[in-house]
């Protein structure tokens, strides 16, 4: 169980999720979207040359859209990870993992990363898309 009453749900019969959750069964409340966070700047520039830079800044963007809407990061239930080098943030998960907790502490959702081939903006290595649920 989560502080935000959000029950993580794990099976016997999968991997043991490291970083993520398998499944996260959400308590009642308001349901918010999470769209489209990458390392953008206020003036709509991407920022950060490496994967970790990039991730870093789109977290905390995320982060920032999601107590715009009330929440916190407990709230978050499930989170899609689009990037544009699979290997570049295999190689980097220990520092990610770093920027992760630095914004969400232990709290993982339900995660998926996938590879795209790019995103719309050209300089974006990393977009996040996010589902939280706040009571």
């Amino acid at each position: 169980m989560t502080q935000a009453g959000h029950r993580v749900i794990t099976a016997s019969e999968l991997a043991p999720p490291v970083g993520y959750a398998h499944a996260i069964a959400a308590a009642p409340g308001r349901v918010v979207f999470l769209g489209g966070m990458t390392a953008q700047r206020q003036d709509g520039t991407i920022t950060g040359e490496t994967m970790v830079e990039q991730f870093e800044l789109s977290v905390r963007n995320l982060n920032v859209a999601l107590r715009a809407a009330g929440g916190r990061p407990d709230h978050l239930v499930s989170l899609q990870i689009f990037v544009t080098d699979v290997e570049a943030y295999r190689t980097s998960l220990r520092p990610l993992g770093h920027v992760w907790r630095s914004q969400f502490g232990r709290h993982y959702p339900a995660m998926a990363v996938i590879g795209v081939r790019e995103l719309l903006d050209p300089a974006a290595k990393v977009e996040l898309m996010g589902i939280a649920v706040v009571p």
